[in-house]
Parts: C-alpha cells; structure tokens; sequence
C-alpha cells in the first residue's frame, strides 16, 4: 500500500525482503497479512515458507479477487481470507478457533490497486466519482464534502494532511459545492493553493490523504489494529509494520516504544511516568526505509518506513493508546 501517486505496472509490495527477515518466517508458521491488498506480502510469506496465511481486508473487492491472486495457496487451505478490518483480528481469530500466530504483518494506507481504479476515487491522476472509501460502505469523500461546514473541512485538511492553507482550501470548497469528481476537487485545490505548473509538490495530494484518512477512521483503525497484534501473537511472535505517513509512523513508533518499556526519561518540567506493567514487546528495530534500488524501480515507496518487534511472554494491555 501507499499514499500517493499512480502507476499502471503491476502491485509491488513495498520493502517486502524487509518485512520478510522482520517476519523470521523458518516453515510451518501461520502468519496474519492484516492488509491482503492484492496479495504481494501472502505470496512472499508463503514462499517464505509459512504453514497458512490468514489475510483480512475491509474493501470486498480485494477478498473477492484473492483467490485468483494466490490460486495454488486458496485451494489446499493455506490461504483464509477474511473480508474484516485487521483491527479485529484477534477476535475473528478466535471466533475461527485459531489460536495464538507466529507473526503479523501490517501495510497501512490506501492499495494500489485501489488507486489505480478511477472509480474508487482515492487518486486525483485520473478522473473519477469522489468516494475514497475502502469497504465501499458508508459516507463517501462528495458526501462528506458537500454536507460538512468549512470549520470541519478546515480540521481534517490540517490534522490528517498537514495541510498550511486548510482554511483557503476548504473555503474554496464550500464555495465550489456541490463537488461529486476527483479532478474538479484537485482543480478548486489547486487554485485555492496557488499551485503552478512544474512545482514539485502537488497540493491536491495531502488534501485527498487527508480527506481517505479522515472517511476510513485510518488512525483509529490502526492504533486498534496494533493493540489487537499484540493479543493475537503468541510468545516470541514477530510484527512488522509498513507505514507511508509521518502520523502513522508517529503512531506505530509510539506504541512500541510504550509497549516495550522505552519511554522517554522524565525532566524537571515533565517528571517520568513510571509503567508498572510488564512489556509486551522486545527488540524493537529501528526504522527501516526503502533502499535506492527499490526507489528506482518502485517511486511510490519513497515514503514507507518498517518497523518490527518481538513479543514477550507479557499479558497483553488492557489499555488504549492515549
């Protein structure tokens, strides 16, 4: 998955030999792709060696067409696709009477092939319906739009796409209303961003991140998908998570070092939070980013960042992230 930008090649799965060594998948294990997509890390996990994979994906169109993607795995039982949001993962698991997992890999943001498809309105480079949303249910990106005041435009422009001119741009919008396709909310953007040709950054880019992230509750979704990680890997299990946005990376990055026992050391104008409970994680690795290599086959990697960590015999927390 990504966050930006379109390209008509094939799904790449973004630093996959990374998430692999992260995953130390050695034969036999079952392994949960929370974020299936179009298959790139399942078929690598079970080339790895994996025993079964267990993939989750909230939009029906990637679970309808999973099967096709990994044939040989969907029909002698290696491959489980669940059409859920991974952060339900542990309690799908255990309605499935499928215990504890070896490992979980998480790829967070918006798919490929779901900005590839003008229909599902996530990419600007192609015109299409305003939609935006992964499970096709629920409130689309024109409805929200074209029903919200400029204050709450303002807010998800600022707080999901750090956004400078998100009072400009969601002025613009309410005055455009009604808004219904993909290019003509890049045009007003653009327009209210003082965006010229040959820049180097379209602005059109963090309004529509912004707007995805706000319309699939991404962050929520991710703070409580890690949370269920932790309850569904076993002792010894291995997370590994792609991430393409400094806020989710913030988030990931957070929650490990809070799980782990790393908090920062207190000062005289903040004392230190003692956390009396046990970590749930270890040898949590440092960021990784993609290498030149893979930048120059696959651009839309620029900003991904892994991150992995190893469970602990812990009890898992009970407490949500603040």
């Amino acid at each position: 998955m990504t966050s930006t930008g379109t390209n008509t090649a094939p799904h790449v799965p973004v630093l996959v030999s990374e998430v692999i060594a992260a995953l130390a998948i050695h034969g036999g294990e079952t392994v949960v792709d929370g974020t299936f997509g179009a298959g790139g890390y399942t078929r690598a996990i079970l080339s790895a060696g994996a025993g079964r994979v267990i993939g989750f994906d909230r939009d029906p169109d990637a679970i309808r067409d999973g099967g096709s993607l990994v044939p040989d795995a969907a029909r002698d039982g290696r491959l489980t696709l669940v059409n859920e949001n991974f952060s339900r993962m542990d309690r799908v698991l255990a309605e499935r009477g499928i215990g504890l997992v070896d490992a979980i890999a998480l790829d967070i943001g918006v798919s490929s092939m779901q900005l590839d498809r003008a229909e599902r309105g996530f990419s600007f480079q192609a015109d299409g319906p305003l939609d935006m949303r992964m499970s096709k249910s629920g409130l689309t990106a024109a409805e929200f739009l074209n029903s919200a005041d400029e204050a709450d435009i303002a807010r998800v422009l600022r707080d999901y796409g750090e956004e400078p001119r998100a009072r400009a741009i969601a002025r613009a919008i309410v005055a455009a209303r009604p808004v219904e396709r993909t290019a003509e909310l890049a045009a007003i953007v653009r327009r209210a961003a003082g965006f010229r040709p040959g820049q180097k950054s379209d602005p059109a880019t963090r309004t529509f991140q912004a707007i995805r992230i706000h319309l699939n509750a991404e962050l929520d979704e991710l703070e409580q998908g890690l949370e269920a990680a932790e309850r569904a890997l076993k002792p010894g299990g291995h997370l590994a998570v792609v991430t393409f946005h400094s806020l989710e990376d913030r988030i990931v990055k957070r929650f490990l070092r809070e799980r782990s026992g790393a908090t920062p050391a207190g000062s005289r104008h903040r004392p230190m939070v003692v956390d009396r409970d046990e970590p749930t994680f270890e040898r949590v690795a440092k960021a990784i980013g993609p290498s030149e290599r893979e930048l120059a086959a696959n651009p839309r990697a620029r900003s991904a960042r892994l991150r992995s960590a190893v469970r602990t015999s812990a009890p898992p927390r009970k407490d949500r992230l603040q």
